[in-house]
């Protein structure tokens, strides 16, 4: 493996605060990561990333050279042209910060474009910084697809190195196989090592799932303010979520079809619900359209909607 340190750059002058604050505080920062990668539905790590930006204190601590890791032919950055002139180039980027939390607390957001290749000598080189700033622990968020309607309390499948870690959340799946990122296997490298790591991936119903929805920003950064007790200024999400849920109110009143729809999502939620802990889930709904199926239906509801506004 070629040097993991040689990917990234480090200024100097914000390491040694980050450095001086946890030997003030006896403890290092946590290290929060949301990069955008091929899953994140409802956008739900890209929108926290956002928030966290922009309302917040920040400073570059490291700069990664994206250019080494990012496969151009497989997911080519935007232009703009403008007339008769390239006027604009959205380069790809990989950085982590220092952030301070409504209270003055110091933590680091890893965000940006995930790795197309070098994954282990990507995760090689968080896992060095991991060491070289003391974080005590690392959390991921992303979004997820799942069948579930909006009009019920959005729920977050939680993970970590250790079972005490999540012990406070509920299991949602048992033992699966999906599509590797390069942020579980940052939590799984890292855990393997002994350190603390954990994630929350929240279930965005699977028709808003290209869609922006806040409401599954807010769920995350809740759950990861009760994991690290950091005040990630959670509330001033609330206007963003109310729009989206009126807009989607809106576009279900304009057809019996999909108030149907979404009926019957509601119905399989609850009766998944009541059978908690039964051997067969949803015994009481076999007569009801599976959720992909559901799903699909509101998604072509939704793309003909938009074409009509056009």
């Amino acid at each position: 493996m070629l040097d993991p340190q040689d990917l990234y750059d480090v200024d100097p002058t914000v390491a040694a605060q980050v450095t001086a604050r946890t030997e003030e505080a006896g403890a290092g920062p946590v290290l929060l990561h949301a990069v955008r990668g091929f899953m994140d539905a409802g956008s739900a790590g890209q929108l926290a990333v956002d928030h966290l930006i922009e309302s917040m204190p920040v400073r570059r601590l490291v700069t990664f050279d994206a250019d080494q890791l990012v496969d151009y032919r497989s997911r080519r950055p935007t232009m703009t042209f403008d007339a008769s002139t390239w006027v604009d180039y959205a380069e790809p980027h990989l950085a982590v910060d220092l952030v301070h939390d409504d209270g003055g607390e110091p933590f680091l957001l890893l965000h940006g474009s995930e790795p197309d290749v070098q994954w282990e000598r990507y995760v090689a080189a968080v896992r060095g910084l991991v060491e070289r700033f003391d974080v005590r622990l690392t959390v991921g968020l992303h979004g997820i697809p799942m069948g579930l309607p909006h009009t019920r309390p959005v729920s977050v499948t939680a993970h970590g190195t250790r079972p005490e870690l999540v012990a406070d959340q509920p299991a949602w799946f048992g033992r699966v196989q999906v599509p590797a990122s390069a942020s579980a296997l940052l939590e799984l490298r890292l855990g393997e090592q002994g350190r603390d790591a954990m994630g929350f991936a929240v279930h965005v119903p699977h028709y808003l799932a290209q869609s922006q929805y806040p409401q599954a920003t807010i769920a995350g950064l809740r759950a990861v303010e009760r994991a690290t007790g950091l005040d990630l200024r959670v509330g001033a999400l609330d206007a963003a979520a109310t729009d989206a849920t009126l807009e989607i109110e809106r576009q279900v009143a304009e057809s019996d079809d999909v108030r149907t729809l979404v009926g019957a999502l509601e119905e399989q939620y609850d009766a998944f619900a009541r059978a908690t802990g039964r051997t067969t889930l949803l015994a009481q709904s076999a007569d009801l359209p599976t959720a992909d199926e559901l799903g699909a239906q509101f998604e072509r509801f939704l793309a003909q909607h938009a074409d009509d506004d056009e």
